[in-house]
């Protein structure tokens, strides 16, 4: 479990917060030293969210998880508003500055970026199947994986999670939680489906479309519609046979990276009951078998299906959208 720390402690720990190492949704990070000589990384949480069941969550989530992608929780400090979590230092960073940086040095292969995906979907499989409660992230997004110094991916930020036991499929929340872009439809489009584990699923896939093509998902600055929401342009592109060319990647490195979008498109798949489980993408990404491509996601709720359809949308335009019924299950 866990230590308590004081929060003379914290400041003891973190030289009076004197190295910011950026800001969370709920704090800031700094970089500490413990006296043993560890190296970690503490986040301070803003007054007006430290409070409540969200730290609780996150200590109570992430406390007792040990898995080589889940970063550690090493200890906590609670003292009247005062609230921080101290986990193990990550050197290089979070993951969203690799997939998005123009800059050379901070650039990742797509072998690299391919092994690293593995990684996450592991940490998130373990979470869903490998502890004694079903844990359930909520906010799976670039920002939120870290990596180490050998850049072995770890899940991170467990504010969202919210816990079930394993025998619970059905989450009951009040709320849409995560992050825009990243939020699984039935989030807030509750008629799509239930929500479930493949919520992380959902985010998860966004993730990995964002890795296999080096850019953002959603960019409304795109001089093309069709490119506004990435993932229709790849289907298209993928279902048309054509070629989709990533700068600097050799033939053996664009098939992985393929990979990576179909097994992306099968986890953005709009119902929840369309998406496979982290068991099945993890199988589907290490697997050399073909990867059939599944049907088009459609942008909810605009031209929805009824709930018994499976639906197929052959458009790249949202403005000019046609709906035909398909069959098609993983």
């Amino acid at each position: 479990m866990p230590l308590r720390y004081s929060y003379k402690d914290i400041k003891r720990i973190t030289e009076g917060f004197k190295i910011k190492l950026g800001n969370g949704g709920y704090g800031s990070v700094f970089k500490g030293k413990l006296r043993s000589g560890r190296v970690v990384a503490v986040k301070v949480l803003d007054k007006g969210k430290a409070s409540g069941q969200d730290f609780i969550n996150e200590v109570a989530t992430i406390g007792t998880i040990h898995h080589v992608n889940v970063v550690q929780l090493i200890g906590f400090c609670i003292e009247g508003s005062k609230r921080a979590l101290i986990y193990e230092f990550m050197p290089n960073g979070s993951l969203e500055k690799y997939i998005f940086s123009n800059e050379d040095n901070s650039s990742l292969s797509c072998e690299k970026l391919y092994s690293i995906s593995l990684g996450v979907a592991r940490g998130i499989e373990y979470l869903h199947n490998g502890c004694n409660m079903k844990i359930l992230h909520f906010d799976i997004k670039p920002h939120n994986i870290l990596l180490d110094e050998n850049f072995n991916p770890k899940v991170s930020d467990f504010g969202l999670a919210r816990l079930y036991p394993t025998d619970k499929s059905i989450v009951s929340l009040t709320a849409a939680r995560g992050t825009i872009g990243y939020m699984a439809p039935e989030l807030y489009y509750r008629n799509v489906g239930a929500i479930s584990y493949k919520a992380d699923v959902y985010s998860f896939g966004m993730l990995l479309m964002e890795m296999a093509c080096r850019r953002k998902n959603l960019n409304a600055l795109t001089e093309h519609s069709s490119q506004i929401y990435f993932p229709f342009w790849v289907y298209d592109q993928l279902q048309d046979g054509k070629e989709i060319t990533i700068e600097n990647d050799t033939e053996e490195e664009m098939k992985l990276a393929v990979k990576m979008m179909l097994v992306a498109l099968w986890c953005i798949q709009t119902r929840p009951n369309d998406r496979p489980s982290m068991e099945k993408v993890l199988e589907m990404l290490e697997n050399d078998e073909d990867i059939q491509l599944p049907s088009k996601p459609y942008l909810y709720p605009q031209d929805a299906p009824s709930e018994d359809d499976r639906v197929h949308i052959s458009s790249g335009s949202s403005s000019d959208i046609s709906i035909s019924h398909s069959k098609e299950s993983i």
